[in-house]
């Protein structure tokens, strides 16, 4: 309540973690996974965030300054907010932490706002912020998304993932930088190269649609860029062999790392993976999980 008395509206987003490229699908790619971000953001007559880090709490907090760019490009005023950041998805990067913080601003700013809130609008907001949608594109439409970028427009296709697919998520205490994750990379790469990725592309979507594990464990096996950011990550070929070896039919860096994702068929085979990642790494930060269908939600109250 402000305070002239009047009951002030509180936007409620919530906002799913996801995991960029999976596997064979390079700065293409995105999947939705059902681990979810909640943030609260009300006006106030200051600017005060709650629930994170101290270090995140200032005026740089990325959730606030998506906040204010939206604003912006919306033609609204800000205001301050009181922002409440209730987040399980891990800092140390893979899983899309920041872009679940850019979304929010934008849906806080959108649901605050007399237009309201509006996905397509939002994924253009958050395309134009984060400079690449494989993260953002996921985490507003839910599930398996493509996008590709022509020019200033961004087109993302959405795609159902099998039930029958779980994500065993590890994440290392330790991150990797995506500027190192990039530098590390082939400046070319040669005609073998793309035709491999290509195929392997398709038939990874494929896979992932039908839930065909077979299909998954032949196609999703990458070239251009986990061979290398693979060098960064020292838990990636003791976690690999051990998700393999017990049943994991994929086995991928989320992101640019450090988050690892074993893929795997159904809910027996997924909590042996599990056990198998927790007794080679102890005390990581493990998860199993689903994809999420719905993408980010917004309520208004």
């Amino acid at each position: 309540m402000g305070a002239d008395g009047r009951e002030r509206p509180v936007a409620i987003v919530r906002v799913p973690a996801t995991s960029a490229n999976v596997g064979v699908g390079f700065d293409c790619l995105g999947i939705a996974l059902d681990l979810t971000a909640t943030f609260l953001m009300a006006p106030a007559e200051r600017l005060e965030i709650v629930g994170c880090e101290e270090r995140f709490r200032g005026e740089d907090n990325l959730v606030w300054q998506s906040y204010l760019d939206a604003c912006g490009r919306l033609g609204v005023d800000p205001t301050p907010l009181h922002i409440t950041i209730l987040s399980p998805i891990p800092l140390s990067g893979g899983l899309g932490s920041s872009s679940a913080c850019v979304i929010a601003g934008i849906a806080g700013a959108m649901a605050l706002s007399a237009g309201g809130f509006d996905r397509e609008r939002a994924l253009e907001l958050a395309c134009a912020e984060e400079g690449h949608p494989d993260n953002v594109a996921p985490a507003l439409l839910g599930g398996l998304v493509s996008s590709f970028i022509d020019g200033d427009v961004t087109t993302s296709t959405r795609m159902d993932v099998a039930d029958n697919l779980r994500f065993v998520a590890i994440a290392p205490p330790y991150e990797v930088r995506t500027a190192d994750a990039r530098r590390v990379l082939p400046t070319e790469v040669s005609r073998d190269t793309a035709v491999w990725q290509m195929g392997r592309l398709v038939a990874t979507v494929r896979a992932l649609e039908t839930g065909d594990a077979t299909l998954l464990g032949s196609a999703c096996q990458d070239r251009l860029h986990e061979p290398y950011r693979a060098e960064l990550i020292p838990d990636y070929d003791a976690l690999r062999t051990a998700a393999l070896d017990a049943g994991a039919c994929a086995f991928m860096i989320s992101g640019s790392g450090s988050t690892m994702i074993a893929v795997v068929d159904g809910d027996e085979a997924a909590a042996r993976v599990a056990e198998a990642l927790s007794a080679t790494c102890p005390g990581y930060w493990l998860r199993t999980l689903p994809a999420n269908t719905l993408g980010t939600t917004v309520e208004v109250h």
